[in-house]
C-alpha cells in the first residue's frame, strides 16, 4: 500500500517548477546545438566538421541535463 501512496503523491511546487525549467532549458540547449551544426548564417569561424563536433557536444550536454531531471533527490 505504501508503494501506491508514493506513486500517487503529488509533486511539490518546487519540484514542478524545476521540471518545467529543466525542460525549457533542454529545448533551448537542443535548439542552440542544432543551430551551431546546421545554420550557416551563424557565421562561426569553424569549418564544417568542427561545427558538427561542437554542436554534438552542446546537444549531448542538453541530453545529460534532461536525464538528470528524473533522478530521485535523496531529500524527497
Amino acid at each position: 500500500m505504501a508503494y501506491r501512496y508514493d506513486r500517487d503523491k503529488q509533486k511539490s511546487l518546487k519540484r514542478r517548477f524545476l521540471l518545467i525549467l529543466g525542460a525549457t532549458t533542454f529545448v533551448f540547449v537542443l535548439a542552440f546545438g542544432l543551430m551551431v551544426m546546421f545554420w550557416p548564417r551563424l557565421n562561426l569561424p569553424f569549418n564544417t566538421w568542427q561545427r558538427i563536433a561542437i554542436g554534438l557536444l552542446i546537444v549531448a550536454y542538453g541530453i545529460l541535463r534532461f536525464t538528470r531531471l528524473f533522478r530521485k533527490d535523496p531529500d524527497e
